[in-house]
């Protein structure tokens, strides 16, 4: 897929690229999916995400880097696949995968934004079991990162309850490492939680690992913080609020209070004027 047609508005061209990335399969969904779905009103959640079809969001984006801020464009592209739950990837004979088949949902988010001299490209995937409550951790992350530098890669493995870390990057410090974690939740997994149901993702104080995206901007370590989540429920539109509780960073996100819950805005808070902030301009599927 030629990404990069999306951010000339090309949301159509991904749209009907994505077919190639999906299978006939998905377009009705498992038993588990079903008991899980039976809480939505006319099993809303089965007849919009199972039609083999992927929902592409375009967003304006505003962020923050080098003390300005950088006018650029985000996407979240969501879609349901079957995955390999022992070999984390996307089955290519989901028929034959018998136990080892689970349904996920994906969210390929990209942001590209220049900043002068260097122009950012970010890419990262988010696969999170729909059938939370007895699959209650996101099984894989990988983001990538792209600039005027080089380049970086970081891939999160589900291992147990725990995360299995590989970071490769062009800085020394942060290059070629295998790390480990304790149990704790992905801030990037709050996008597809939100997605499946808001009710899954936990209030009060919780460990949270902070998204990639941030980390990789500001060289943070990959390690669990103390954070606080609360969610603020509205007629239309309900917040999910985090805000760390060591370290200067709160992220806000705006979503719809009723199925299918679309995301209609996000603001990331750093400290110091370090605000990044994206609105939903359109979505399609």
């Amino acid at each position: 897929m030629k990404y990069s047609l999306i951010f000339s508005g090309s949301l159509l061209f991904l749209a009907i690229s994505l077919t190639s990335c999906g299978t006939a399969e998905n377009t009705e969904p498992t038993a588990v999916n079903s008991a899980l779905t039976s809480k939505v009103k006319n099993n809303d959640f089965a007849d919009y995400w199972y039609q083999g079809k992927a929902e592409v969001n375009s967003y304006r984006l505003e962020q923050a880097r080098y003390g300005e801020i950088r006018n650029g464009d985000a996407i979240f592209v969501f879609v349901t696949e079957d995955f390999s739950k022992s070999k984390q990837v996307k089955l290519d004979n989901a028929a034959a995968a018998g136990n080892d088949k689970i349904p996920i949902l994906k969210l390929n988010t990209l942001r590209k934004f220049k900043t002068g001299i260097y122009d950012y490209s970010m890419m990262e995937s988010v696969f999170t079991p729909v059938d939370i409550k007895n699959n209650p951790h996101t099984l894989k992350t990988t983001t990538s990162s792209q600039d005027w530098c080089g380049q970086s890669f970081t891939q999160f493995n589900l291992e147990g309850d725990k995360y299995k870390i590989t970071e490769f990057s062009y800085f020394e410090s942060e290059g070629d490492k295998v790390l480990k974690t304790e149990d704790a939740l992905l801030e990037d997994e709050l996008w597809t939680r939100l997605r499946i149901n808001p009710g899954s993702i936990p209030e009060g104080n919780v460990k949270l690992i902070p998204g990639v995206f941030f980390t990789r901007l500001k060289h943070a370590e990959l390690k669990p913080k103390q954070a606080t989540i609360s969610m603020q429920k509205g007629e239309d539109v309900s917040t999910l609020n985090v805000v760390y509780l060591h370290m200067e960073r709160s992220l806000t996100v705006r979503f719809e209070s009723e199925f299918p819950f679309k995301i209609l805005y996000f603001k990331e808070n750093n400290g110091a004027g370090d605000v990044t902030e994206a609105v939903l301009k359109k979505s399609l599927k």
